[in-house]
């Protein structure tokens, strides 16, 4: 807790004190972060693992339906998803990452890098290591994060409220005891089911808007207690009860 206030107040002294000052856009770095510090200002047609660590953080911020790539070219796509970011954060939103945007992105991590509202443990609840499922324990583990940033987006969009998850990543062993499908997205832990406040209806029209391409809720078959989002190739959304 002390590490998270520390962080927004340093995120806080650094968009006043560029405000004060008259700091573009173009300014130097903004602090160093326990786990990722941006070195440079990123705008269209940059390119780099900076940019794919921009894209990870801003991914939830797209229009309905829309995905964005994780594939360090800082295209329109990312332009406009970062706007959508430095909107929602009350930053101005020209698409240019620099120093406030990325104090504002130190701001909502952890050391780990994960949303501060979010974590590896309430993501897997099945075994410690991100092991036994369709793709490697890395890759489980990296998808996980890439979802959890989307949640962060859904959660802010929808007024900070808390969002539950009540399952995330799946070895086949912890799938299979809970009956899941054997294509079931928990596989490959870029899942999530959704429980509590708002209203699942609410949070299935909302993950529409955040980059989830596989969306589950009430009136579809077993999902009347949850409402599921995921990252899938081929993109199917489903929830009768709630109009989609």
């Amino acid at each position: 807790m002390f590490r998270r206030m520390a962080r927004f107040l340093a995120a806080f002294v650094m968009i006043t004190s560029g405000a004060v000052a008259g700091v573009s856009a173009t300014a130097g770095p903004a602090h160093a972060d326990e786990c990722y510090t941006w070195s440079r200002t990123l705008s269209q047609g940059a390119s780099g693992s900076d940019v794919t660590q921009l894209q990870i953080r801003v991914a939830g911020w797209v229009t309905s339906g829309e995905r964005l790539s994780y594939d360090g070219q800082y295209g329109a796509r990312t332009a406009a998803a970062v706007k959508k970011f430095q909107s929602a954060y009350g930053l101005a939103a020209d698409g240019v990452a620099g120093p406030a945007t990325f104090s504002k992105i130190y701001a909502l991590q952890d050391a780990d890098c994960t949303p501060i509202h979010f974590s590896y443990a309430e993501l897997n609840r099945c075994n410690s290591d991100w092991s036994g499922g369709a793709v490697s324990a890395a890759t489980a583990k990296a998808n996980a994060l890439k979802t959890m940033w989307k949640l962060e987006a859904i959660r802010r969009a929808l007024g900070d409220v808390p969002l539950t998850v009540s399952s995330g990543f799946r070895s086949y062993a912890c799938n299979n005891a809970v009956g899941g499908s054997s294509t079931s997205r928990h596989l490959y832990g870029d899942a999530a089911d959704l429980t509590g406040s708002p209203t699942l209806c609410r949070l299935a029209q909302q993950s529409r808007t955040h980059g989830f391409s596989e969306i589950l809720g009430p009136g579809y078959p077993g999902h009347n207690d949850h409402t599921h989002v995921a990252f899938d190739p081929s993109p199917y959304w489903s929830a009768p009860t709630c109009g989609i």
